[in-house]
């Protein structure tokens, strides 16, 4: 990373295809976020979340590949570098104040901690508000980029256009060019979903006029779900209310106890999990309860309506152990140590199903199960007071970063795509999944690890899984540079690879953006 600090900026032609050719119709940017910096000065990081965010982009333009990288030059960027240390806490890495202020200085920057003002290092994703692309995290704070220089734009604050102390990274998009997107609103004790209205002229940013949809009361107003992200169909908005809670009293008093925000995070194993159904029009949920035993979600994977019944997929843990992985003194273990000192406590994410019928009948006797469709063992069973208890499918064990043919988003669909989870924080594998056929296709290679699966549709495409899977791969073999890799969706062959002349960090989450939305240069 330090190496990596003094190359802030770099643009290189790849030149070199080692196998096939990239596709003439593939046209456009593929953005990438992730932790790229985790050592200031003499200071350095705790976990591999709190690294400094480095984005980088793939442009696709006539069968050549152009890479560009650049460290998000955030306040929280500019703050460090300026100070030559770390002086911003990031959610595993907390800065105290300075024992050398006086009693006054300490006890106010004590006060102010008591209300985080979160760090604006967004290192996710790349998300679309309108015509704007922003780099996001999960705090008030996205910064918006150009996606093709990677300069920033401008910080926008969310609390300045609606009541919210976080937000996903993981929003929906619709036909009509609304992004939805869900927040934490802490002072209102509540979950609210909302949407910004796209400006047609692209003259004012799309979130300076927000529509709330719903606002959902959390069960318990100082232990609110932690939540990564959230399904959407045509008609319905789909929350978790999960078990892993952050502590607000905690948090407000993190700095007090000389903890950091992730210790903040408590998970319940004796609690369950809510399912909220929500309207999308009306803004209400639906009056019937439903819910499942305790588990722990960051992914969902696709939801649809069928038959009288929503369908949502998503990616379960058993625990919130995953966390505690990336700290990076766990990383640095040898393979054979982090498998020993992880083993006990890894739980392999389940890509799971759960269905929801829409029409209940109260009348209905206890230990029915309301779920009348054919394709699907997963239950929906009817409790003596009238709730639903919601036992799952298991759809395949071990995928995680979950990525389909976006134009089946909310639809029903039949292939996913995710980054294959074993024994290692970093995974080496990218497969993907047929949910009819329940079978698996992969690809890997030895000392490769590659990044999330990203679907791009071939153009006129009707088979949902006619087109490419991008995705960008480093290796710890020093003889074996960096590279972009094209699959064929359908069988998972490599089309090509362009290889990059430069230092690649492994990295989140990303968004492809086709030509038609920008300008390539």
């Amino acid at each position: 990373a330090l190496n990596m600090f003094g190359n802030l900026h770099l643009l290189c032609l790849v030149s070199s295809v080692l196998a096939g050719c990239v596709p003439e119709w593939l046209q456009g940017t593929l953005l990438r976020n992730g932790p790229g910096l985790f050592k200031v000065g003499d200071t350095e990081y705790n976990h591999w979340f709190d690294g400094m965010a480095l984005i980088h982009s793939f442009t696709f333009k006539d069968g050549d590949v152009y890479y560009r990288s650049k460290f998000l030059r955030s306040d929280t960027f500019k703050k460090n570098t300026q100070a030559n240390k770390i002086v911003v806490s990031e959610f595993g890495t907390m800065i105290y104040p300075d024992p050398c202020k006086n009693i006054f200085s300490k006890a106010f920057s004590y006060l102010l901690a008591a209300i985080p003002d979160f760090t604006d290092n967004n290192l996710i994703n790349i998300i679309r508000y309108g015509e704007d692309y922003y780099a996001s995290s999960e705090v008030n704070y996205i910064n918006q980029i150009d996606p093709m220089t990677l300069d920033v734009i401008g910080k926008m604050n969310y609390r300045n256009h609606i009541a919210l102390n976080m937000a996903t990274s993981h929003p929906h998009y619709d036909d009509e060019g609304n992004t939805y997107n869900m927040g934490t609103a802490l002072m209102r004790f509540g979950m609210t979903m909302f949407f910004p209205s796209p400006d047609k002229e692209h003259k004012k940013p799309a979130l300076r006029k927000v529509k709330q949809v719903c606002n959902i009361p959390f069960r318990s107003t100082l232990f609110p779900s932690y939540f990564h992200s959230f399904g959407m169909t045509e008609n319905y908005i789909i929350f978790v209310e999960q078990p892993l809670k952050l502590d607000i009293v905690r948090l407000a008093t993190a700095i007090f106890r000389s903890v950091n925000w992730a210790s903040c995070l408590r998970y319940d194993k004796e609690d369950i999990t809510l399912i909220h159904l929500v309207d999308k029009t009306t803004g209400k949920a639906v009056s019937t309860k439903f819910y499942t035993d305790a588990l722990v979600v960051f992914h969902h994977i696709n939801a649809f309506e069928d038959d009288g019944h929503v369908v949502f997929d998503m990616v379960t843990y058993k625990d919130s152990n995953l966390y505690e992985m990336f700290y990076l003194a766990n990383l640095r273990k040898e393979t054979h140590e982090f498998i020993e000192s992880n083993n006990v406590n890894f739980s392999p994410p389940v890509c799971q199903r759960f269905v929801l019928p829409l029409t209940v009948d109260k009348d209905t006797p206890k230990g029915t199960n309301l779920v009348r469709l054919k394709d699907t063992t997963a239950k929906t069973v009817m409790q003596g007071d009238g709730s639903l208890y919601c036992l799952p499918e298991t759809i395949f064990e071990g995928l995680e970063l979950p990525g389909i043919n976006y134009k089946f988003n909310g639809k029903k669909y039949r292939y996913f795509y995710g980054s294959r989870v074993e024994w290692t924080p970093h995974p080496n594998k990218i497969g993907k999944g047929d949910i009819v056929t329940r079978k698996y296709i992969e690809w890997t290679e030895e000392d490769c690890y590659p990044s999330e699966p990203v679907f791009v549709a071939t153009p006129g495409a009707v088979e949902e899984d006619d087109g490419v899977i991008l995705s960008s791969v480093v290796s710890l073999n020093p003889k074996k540079s960096p590279f972009m890799l094209v699959l064929n969706a359908k069988t998972f062959e490599e089309i090509a690879r362009a290889s990059i002349d430069a230092s690649i960090h492994m990295d989140l989450h990303g968004h492809f953006i086709p030509t038609q939305e920008h300008q390539l240069t």
